[in-house]
């Protein structure tokens, strides 16, 4: 199994950013890599209970993932699991994914993303890709710059 950590700082207070890493109207500019378009979602990861999203990427292949938040601590973490669904819209192989901010100590903003679980290092390459495209477009925000 593989673990990827991704870690990003923010220079705004973590209520802010917590906010932006869970609540719907915030995800959905940000939720999924540069390039595509989110189709259709129950994207929501301010409670506990479950989740999905449909990504559309340029070429109009279809990628969709599910799972279910299983712990929340506002406005200090979040975790959830992760599951790809395949064409037949079967749910494959269930991984974690856990959001945590934390204070700088300078009026800033830690987050670290860490997603488990993954079969092996490719599947962590691959995610990380993902992963890192979406926060560059979460790091644009000029809300969360200030």
């Amino acid at each position: 199994m593989s673990v990827l950590k991704i870690e990003r700082s923010f220079p705004v207070a973590p209520e802010k950013v917590f906010a932006f890493i869970t609540r719907t109207e915030h995800l959905l500019k940000w939720w999924g890599p540069e390039g595509v378009s989110m189709k259709e979602h129950n994207l929501d990861l301010s409670r506990p209970g479950a989740w999905s999203s449909t990504l559309v990427n340029a070429q109009g292949a279809l990628h969709k993932m599910s799972g279910e938040v299983v712990a929340i601590d506002p406005p200090n973490s979040v975790e959830f699991t992760w599951g790809w669904h395949d064409d037949e819209d079967k749910r494959g192989y269930e991984t974690r994914v856990l959001f945590e901010v934390s204070p700088d100590g300078d009026g800033g903003t830690v987050f670290v993303l860490t997603h488990s679980g993954l079969t092996d290092e490719e599947a962590a390459a691959n995610h990380k890709l993902g992963w890192t495209s979406s926060l560059r477009k979460l790091e644009q925000f000029p809300e969360l710059k200030s």
